[in-house]
């Protein structure tokens, strides 16, 4: 088996355990190069490219390479600018689903009439005029390259980076949804610029659509709506972010619908952005409903503690801020609700070193966020933290309460003693008598064991950064 059939079984066998969106986005333009002693070198089209094989998908893809050569011992990734032989191999598939995911489009020239998923239209390819608003709203600082991709925007991520590599071939439409300040504006930009820098020919348009009524209401009292649509029904890529501002003005869908339908029946790309998915949002109108619908819908949830960590730390090496890892776990392990807040947190607490001169030290750090801190271990009870106890060792209410020292019960007892004390400051007698009426120097050595173990066991760290993380995001902190 030569490197070419080798790479083309391997990319087989890893297109069937992982998504199809991942698939295309990672693998696309990759090929074997080079085997030697064991090593496989595996040529990328870019960094981004490099840095996701090797750190995410580096046991996938050596568990594939061995089952068709046992001396593989592992693997590396290069960039590389010539497109490698295997490439062919993962067009060919790529082709083949881009067939299946979008419905066939006749190509037009100057009138076209599509068949799918949208009723048969024809519209009139506008020539190239000068249009109404020139600037594509884009803002440069927004990169893939700087966003933190993690289990809460993975997929939403792997979308918008394959639609930049492949416009209007592959999710038309894309419609991302999720809660406010959890980056999907960034994803929008990001897509908008990497489209822009892999052909400044692309004619792209990043609007709110507050934004694109404002000027849909400007158009007709200036009785500029022919231009106004026109100018719209010329790009190449349209995002609209936070659609759900639509509901209930029914000129601006009525308008939108058209321009949405010419855009796709002419094979151009539509990203939309929400806060909720279609079904949710009130007074839309179905046939809007049903366009956005009919692409791919994907959610970006809250943000975990380690992606929390990840993004903070990230923010930090860009703001030159000198804080140590303690401390930024600290501000993960509170701040939940998403990353604008998180970055919020970040400015209030360089504000302060600023101000105090001082260093952003945990105690310095403590201050600055003590009003968010007490507002949110306001809303724990015992319940909740029972609940999460619970939840996490699979062990009943009975098992913790019961006379008995089984290892399997006591750790999950003296962590939810732990956390009494140290989320809720509850009275060592009043946590004894919480389970099963032990005495108060139980709850004590407890709360003392653990607070001790925590600083040489990274293990016990994590459980406890864990079931914080747990408390605090169920109380909407």
């Amino acid at each position: 088996m030569d490197q070419q059939e080798l790479w083309k079984s391997s990319l087989g066998q890893i297109e069937l355990s992982i998504s199809k969106a991942n698939f295309v986005t990672w693998f696309q333009n990759t090929g074997i190069i080079a085997i030697e002693d064991g090593i496989v070198t595996i040529s990328v089209p870019n960094g981004f490219a490099k840095e996701w094989l090797e750190n995410k998908y580096n046991h996938t893809i050596l568990q594939s390479l061995r089952s068709f050569d046992e001396s593989i011992k592992g693997m590396r990734c290069v960039i590389s600018g010539p497109v490698p032989p295997g490439r062919r191999n993962l067009d060919a598939a790529q082709a083949k689903q881009s067939e299946t995911t979008i419905a066939q489009v006749t190509h037009p020239t100057h009138k076209s009439t599509f068949s799918g998923r949208i009723d048969t239209i024809a519209v009139n390819t506008p020539q190239k005029t000068t249009a109404l608003f020139h600037e594509s709203n884009l803002n440069d600082r927004y990169q893939f390259e700087s966003f933190v991709v993690a289990e809460n925007n993975e997929l939403a991520h792997a979308a918008c980076y394959a639609i930049s590599q492949n416009l209007a071939r592959v999710y038309n439409p894309l419609f991302i949804y999720g809660g406010v300040g959890l980056g999907k504006t960034h994803l929008l930009q990001a897509l908008g610029n990497e489209v822009k820098r892999r052909d400044p020919k692309n004619t792209i348009k990043y609007i709110t659509s507050e934004r694109f009524t404002s000027e849909l209401v400007d158009s007709i009292k200036n009785q500029t709506i022919d231009k106004f649509k026109e100018y719209y029904q010329q790009m190449d890529l349209l995002i609209i972010d936070d659609i759900q501002f639509l509901s209930g003005r029914e000129k601006t869908q009525n308008e939108f619908f058209h321009i949405f339908n010419g855009l796709y029946q002419l094979n151009k790309q539509i990203v939309i952005s929400s806060d909720r998915p279609p079904k949710s949002i009130q007074t839309l109108e179905d046939r809007l409903r049903s366009r956005f619908e009919g692409g791919m819908i994907v959610d970006i949830s809250q943000p975990n503690l380690e992606t929390r960590t990840a993004i903070l730390e990230r923010k930090v090496r860009e703001k030159g801020i000198d804080i140590e890892s303690e401390v930024i776990r600290f501000i993960a392990e509170h701040i939940t609700q998403n990353v604008r807040e998180l970055e919020g947190a970040l400015n209030r607490i360089s504000a302060y070193a600023d101000f105090y001169k001082l260093p952003p030290d945990l105690k310095l750090v403590e201050k600055a966020l003590a009003q968010i801190i007490i507002q949110g271990k306001k809303e724990i009870k015992t319940e909740d933290i029972l609940s999460a106890i619970l939840n996490k060792y699979s062990v009943t209410d009975e098992d913790l309460k019961k006379k008995g020292r089984k290892k399997g019960i006591s750790h999950p007892r003296q962590i939810a003693m732990y956390l009494m004390r140290s989320e809720l400051n509850m009275p060592f007698s009043a946590i004894g008598d919480f389970f099963g009426g032990r005495d108060h120097t139980t709850a004590l050595h407890a709360f003392e064991k653990i607070g001790k173990d925590i600083e040489i066991n990274l293990r016990l760290k994590g459980e406890i950064s864990d079931l914080k993380d747990v408390l605090y995001r169920q109380n909407g902190v």
